[in-house]
């Protein structure tokens, strides 16, 4: 079986879209509990000295505020949990790491491990693989009598910081490749991956990929910041 015919194989398969999640688990937390007046808690941060250089990239739905509304929120909260799941899923294949999910979109991280950056190269196909992915997903949606999906993958690479707030026992990230990914997700065509100008001086000499630049994003201060949009051969 070839490579291609594996990876279709896995998405196509209806067990892909099958989640380690109960139907009891999620009974037990169908509600969102009520504000308490009674208690209070001050959201503090803590931001660690320690820094590292990292792919961070994003996956974001496309129009999903709009058909949300017009499915209702027992059909969104499935259209979601399979979106976000089937992304999850992916980015584990590639040995990818979730930053946390913000509503329609994951944010997630690669390492560069070192000078074969291996890292880097599983953050791109990890990328490109999300967006091959389209496909089956909007079939599963279908069969499902769910609209189809369309999303946009971007990332950049550089130097974050780990964050822990007093209100979660969770990670988080915080660093300029962060906000870039973030910003620069609405250049991306539906079902595309760009990358920031960092990233693409990290992985230019990659031979199996074509890289177009695509266009300058506003920094500020007459500057501007190269996106490049990424695809297979």
């Amino acid at each position: 079986m070839t490579q291609d015919q594996e990876r279709n194989f896995t998405l196509s398969s209806k067990d892909f879209f099958k989640y380690p999640i109960s139907r009891q688990q999620m009974d037990q937390q169908n509600d969102i509990p009520a504000s308490d007046s009674r208690r209070y808690f001050e959201y503090m941060v803590d931001i660690f000295p320690q820094s590292g250089n990292y792919v961070i990239g994003v996956v974001d739905m496309v129009n999903s505020t709009k058909i949300s509304a017009q499915i209702g929120p027992i059909k969104s909260a499935r259209y979601y949990q399979v979106f976000l799941n089937s992304m999850s899923k992916i980015l584990s294949r590639y040995g990818g790491t979730v930053i946390k999910n913000a509503g329609d979109c994951l944010f997630f991280y690669f390492t560069d491990s070192g000078p074969d950056k291996t890292g880097l190269a599983s953050s791109i196909e990890c990328s490109l693989e999300m967006t091959r992915s389209q496909k089956y997903i909007s079939e599963q949606l279908v069969s499902e009598g769910l609209p189809r999906i369309d999303f946009r993958v971007s990332a950049d690479y550089g130097l974050v910081s780990l964050m822990k707030t007093s209100v979660s026992e969770e990670f988080d990230m915080i660093g300029p490749p962060i906000n870039m990914c973030a910003k620069i997700n609405r250049l991306a065509a539906k079902n595309q991956f760009v990358i920031g100008g960092d990233l693409f001086q990290m992985i230019k000499e990659f031979k199996i990929y074509q890289f177009k630049e695509i266009s300058d994003f506003s920094v500020g201060f007459k500057l501007s910041y190269p996106v490049y949009q990424v695809a297979d051969k």
